[in-house]
Formats: C-alpha cells, structure tokens, sequence
C-alpha cells in the first residue's frame, strides 16, 4: 500500500496510538515498582516479584503465540490479556493494601505476570503484519511506544507524585482498560495458519524451538537472553542506587533513557541501510559496557549519563532482533518467532538477571550500606563477556550487510 494514501496513514495512526497506550502503563507500574514494594514493607520481595515476568514467559508467550499463529485472531488475543492484566494488576496492587501475606503478594503478582507478559510480543506482531517495510517503518512506529513509556513515568512522577504509591498501579490498570478498547480500532488479522489437528508441541508453541537450527538465528536468541541478564539490572537497581544518592522524581529521571531510545528508534533505518547487522548489534551491547562502567563511578552526575546510554544499549540489540525475525523468518511463524524472543528474554535471561542481580546486590550490602561501585563493575563485566561471545559467534550474511 503506498504510503500517501489515507488509509495508509490512518492505519499507521492507529498503531502508534495502539504502542503508546500499550506502553504508558507498562512503564507507570515497573518503573517504580521497587521503591512501591520497599514502601509498603516488601522490598525483600523485589527480586521475586520481578522473577515473575521470567517464570511467566516460559509459560505463555509461546502458548499465545501458537495461538496466534494457529488459532485465533492475534487482535482478539491482545483484547483478552489487556483486560485481564487489568484485573490481575488491581488484585495485586489490593494485596499490598491490605497488607496479605508474601506468598499470596508473590501468588498476586504471578498472575498479572502470565497475563501481561505476552502483550508485547502479540502487539509488535500484529504492528509487523501491518507494514510493507519493516526495516523502514517499525523503528518510528516504536518510538511512539517509548514516549509511551515516558509519559507513563512522567505521571507518576509530576502528576501523581506516586514514585512510592499504589496510586501508579491502580492508574495503570485503568490505562490497560483503555488499550484493550483501542483493539476494536485495529483490523481483524487472521491467524497465521489454521492447524486443525495440533500436536502438543504444536500447542504449547514448542515448535519454535525449530528456528534455533539455523546458526545466526541461534546467536541472535542466545545473546538476547545472556545480554538480558545484566541488563536485568537496570530498572531494580538503578533505582536504588538513585534513591540512595538522595535524588527525586526517580521515575522521571529513569524515563532518560527513554529520550535517546527515540532517538535512535528515528535514525535506526538509515543505520540498518549503511552499516552492517553485526555492528549494530554488537555496538548496542558495547554501549551497555559503557553505560555500567559510569554508573560504577556512583555519582549522581555519572549515573544519569549512564541512564541517557540506556536507549542506545536497548534498541540497537533488542529493536534491530525483532527487525531481523521479521524479515529473516517465514510469516506464518511470525508471532512464534517474537513469542520465542519473549520466552528467552523474560524467562531465561530476566530470570537469571532478576535471581543473580538480587545475590549480587546482597553480595555488595553491608550493615544497609551497599558498595554501588563493585556492584556496577560486576554487572560491567558481565556485559562485556557478552559482547565478546557475540562478537566470536555471529557470522550473518556479509553481502547483504548483515
């Protein structure tokens, strides 16, 4: 569909408005989570809770992806898990309230884990079947989801002062309400291929396990998750890090990555253009290694520089790896593919990250005190181990830039 035609225009409308309001209440509810939890007398539960997201993605993102691609419409899907991540995400918010036990917090924030955690893989898919170029158009259509994200953060620090509140948790779950309005505004997508008989791995969308067989797939995935371990560490314990530094209005200050993300999102088109695949991926794993190193200096001045690099460390990895499924895998296993990413991000590599980032931080803290420094060069070092992997076992294709 060329671009100049209205209809054109209007479908892309739709789907910036569809990402931006998709991620406004992502951001209002993970951004502050640690010091919400620290705040009702939680905080030993952070690194469990965010656990939750990595257990839940080795559950349902390849489920609802199979279902997605087999089954049922990818827009339908999304209408369900918004609104039920709307409920489950009042229900935990009312399990800090009242003051429930830790198990039932942990059961609570389990269940909006299950039912969040696919959201973003079933949207970027149904964004992808709407694009005739994605190298093009899927980086400025995902800048409007991290101006999402910013505002979100921006709410809860300027409007509702909530950066300790489960204000921001209530006022996320009304947000989810209004996404899963705007799936009546999307066109109805088919599902990919219509199985009538499904084996069990078919279902539990096992079989797309299958794309690891090809060898630069393969690295792709494995580095999302590794990278994903010390990136892991970003939201929980920048956060801290800043609040023990005495700064305020720390979900607006975090949402400085978020700047240069959009930035990078406008320009990654023509970067995909010119330079090859393998650098892109491997600069945005660099720019992590450096990111780290400043917030080991533990000043306040050091740790916002290092938060401006984070958009430079996400979407030059994590923007450019859904780029490349969706031109490098066959489209009837497109939701899988972006199912299988969540599964090794979120589960794998967030799960390790969240689990080995919360040892490390205990690792570092003495009498309440924690040594930013040493905790910020072991993450430092991890990044770069990373890298190195990377750099070694990714060969791409050379003659079409990648």
């Amino acid at each position: 569909m060329p671009e100049s035609t209205p209809d054109a225009k209007a479908s892309r409308r739709t789907l910036a408005t569809m990402f931006f309001c998709t991620a406004m209440p992502m951001g209002m509810w993970s951004v502050p989570l640690a010091n919400v939890f620290t705040a009702h007398g939680r905080g030993h539960l952070v690194p469990w809770v965010f656990s939750t997201t990595a257990v839940a993605a080795f559950i349902s993102p390849l489920f609802v992806g199979a279902m997605a691609d087999q089954r049922h419409s990818p827009v339908l899907l999304l209408r369900w898990l918004t609104a039920a991540t709307s409920a489950a995400l009042l229900l935990t918010c009312a399990s800090l309230w009242w003051g429930w036990s830790d198990a039932a917090v942990l059961i609570c924030a389990q269940v909006q884990a299950l039912v969040a955690t696919p959201v973003w893989s079933v949207a970027s898919s149904i964004v992808f079947s709407q694009l005739y170029d994605p190298k093009r158009q899927f980086g400025p259509l995902r800048a409007w989801a991290t101006g999402g994200w910013m505002v979100g953060c921006w709410i809860i620090s300027f409007v509702l002062q909530a950066d300790a509140s489960l204000l921001g948790g209530v006022t996320a779950a009304g947000l989810w309400l209004v996404v899963m309005t705007l799936t009546w505004r999307l066109p109805s997508i088919p599902p990919g291929e219509v199985l009538r008989h499904r084996t069990w791995r078919q279902i539990l969308g096992l079989d797309a396990l299958e794309l690891l067989k090809h060898r630069d797939h393969r690295v792709v995935f494995i580095t999302a998750a590794l990278y994903c371990i010390p990136l892991a560490a970003f939201y929980p314990y920048t956060s801290r890090h800043l609040h023990d530094l005495g700064v305020k209005n720390i979900s607006a200050v975090l949402s400085l990555g978020q700047t240069t993300e959009v930035v990078v999102m406008l320009l990654l088109a023509g970067v995909l253009a010119r330079v090859r695949l393998k650098w892109v991926f491997l600069s945005g794993i660099a720019i992590c290694v450096v990111r780290y190193s400043f917030n080991a200096f533990a000043t306040t001045g050091w740790v916002m520089v290092g938060t401006v690099l984070h958009g430079f460390a996400f979407t030059l990895y994590f923007i450019t790896t859904q780029i490349y499924l969706e031109e490098r895998i066959d489209p009837k296993w497109r939701v899988r593919a972006q199912a299988l990413l969540a599964l090794l991000m979120g589960g794998v590599g967030n799960l390790c990250g969240y689990l080995g980032g919360g040892w490390w931080h205990e690792a570092c803290t003495k009498a309440g005190h924690t040594n930013w420094p040493r905790f910020w060069w072991g993450e430092t070092a991890l990044t770069a181990a990373v890298c190195l992997f990377f750099a070694v076992a990714y060969r791409g294709r050379v003659h079409s830039h990648e």
